[in-house]
């Protein structure tokens, strides 16, 4: 039996991102920060399948110490045609001097080299998927040749 002291989960998706880094905008002063559009992308999991539509962006910013905030809006379409907000926090920080020169270079690394984790939230007014309107989820991530893959897990 499952108490306070214990997290249940169950697999939401898989998502890959097209991330156009070729049109990324820095903003801001002193403070590092940039705009990364998202340009398009796949989800794929036991409930819903889709993908994820051209216009979202992450909101990037980063702290002396490397780590990068993420603050992404997106919005997925689901194969049947249903449209679903999916907002999501986190950071990303490598783990060891060698992961953080794979990063700078944008090279993929093993999943290993960041530790990236987000918090997605969904909205959505279609019935069959109002259940993500009241779900808490939690995502691990890394970086792939063909840009960031997420695995995201509701928390039940």
């Amino acid at each position: 039996m499952a108490g306070i002291e214990t997290l249940s989960w169950e697999p939401l998706f898989a998502m890959r991102l097209d991330v156009a880094y070729d049109r990324a905008q820095p903003v801001g002063g002193e403070n590092k920060r940039g705009i990364f559009p998202v340009v398009g992308g796949t989800f794929e999991g036991p409930r819903m399948r889709g993908r994820v539509l051209d216009g979202g962006a992450d909101w990037v910013s980063w702290r002396s110490d490397g780590t990068m905030l993420i603050d992404v809006r997106t919005a997925l379409e689901t194969d049947d045609g249903a449209l679903i907000s999916m907002q999501y926090t986190g950071l990303s920080t490598p783990t060891s001097p060698e992961a953080a020169a794979r990063f700078a270079r944008r090279e993929p690394g093993p999943y290993e080299d960041l530790y990236l984790h987000t918090t997605p939230r969904f909205e959505t007014a279609h019935e069959k998927y109002e259940w993500l309107n009241r779900v808490i989820a939690v995502s691990n991530g890394m970086r792939t040749d063909d840009g960031p893959l997420y695995h995201v897990f509701a928390i039940k």
